[in-house]
């Protein structure tokens, strides 16, 4: 892919700037660590990390959409997150230098600015707001990834697959660009099970599938099922 413009690159800095881990920071402290920081563009379907790698550091998504995911002993993918613009990843190697914990995939086209470990952990020891953001950030992970492993157990299917449509969109109209593989490994469910139901939500103008991609027509209904009624 091209290189980032200079106006891309100060854009991207920007918008890390204003990112909830650094902005109640002091102006100069600000500016200070996202000097450090790089802009990488992924193609869709590009390989970001994988899982193993050496962790060298956090990234936050300018703009597209990265899985998170790993592969079970048969080869299974199991995907433990979507991270959307404006939300960070790659936290737990960057805090203790290990290795990566699973793979992430750009699964659109993506811009991303990579904060690198050495240059953020001389930051933190001298940032204690920015370290209880940090924490605040791998708390809310944690908290999704068991409200997760909580539903496969609880929840029906139905109910899975309209709390993650949900999540991934804000409003009526907006579309969620996974496959519908990738959406089955999300929910924890099989591809054929999940396409009956999409199949039935599309007959009743719940969601609209073109594309590939699936539009949400109907928030309302989508909310009544997700609470599995």
């Amino acid at each position: 892919m091209p290189e980032p413009q200079t106006s891309s690159i100060a854009a991207g800095r920007h918008s890390l700037e204003q990112h909830f881990l650094l902005r109640h920071l002091e102006p100069d402290a600000r500016r200070r660590i996202v000097g450090y920081a790089r802009n990488r563009r992924f193609a869709a379907g590009e390989t970001i990390f994988v899982k193993g790698s050496a962790g060298s550091g956090m990234m936050t998504v300018l703009s597209g959409r990265v899985r998170i995911s790993a592969l079970s002993r048969q080869g299974k993918e199991i995907v433990l997150n979507v991270i959307e613009a404006g939300e960070v990843f790659g936290e737990i190697a960057l805090l203790d230098g290990k290795e990566r914990t699973a793979d992430a995939t750009a699964v659109t086209d993506c811009e991303l600015l990579v904060l690198e470990r050495r240059d953020m952990l001389a930051f933190l020891e001298t940032n204690s707001k920015a370290c209880l953001k940090l924490l605040e950030t791998l708390c809310q992970r944690l908290r999704r990834t068991t409200e997760q492993v909580e539903d496969v157990v609880f929840l029906q299917l139905p109910n899975r697959m309209a709390k993650v449509l949900l999540r991934l969109t804000q409003n009526d109209g907006d579309q969620v660009k996974l496959s519908q593989r990738e959406l089955a490994n999300l929910v924890g469910g099989t591809r054929e099970s999940m396409n009956k139901h999409l199949n039935e939500w599309k007959r009743d103008d719940f969601i609209a599938i073109e594309d590939g991609a699936i539009t949400v027509c109907d928030r309302s209904a989508l909310e009544v099922i997700a609470d599995g009624e």
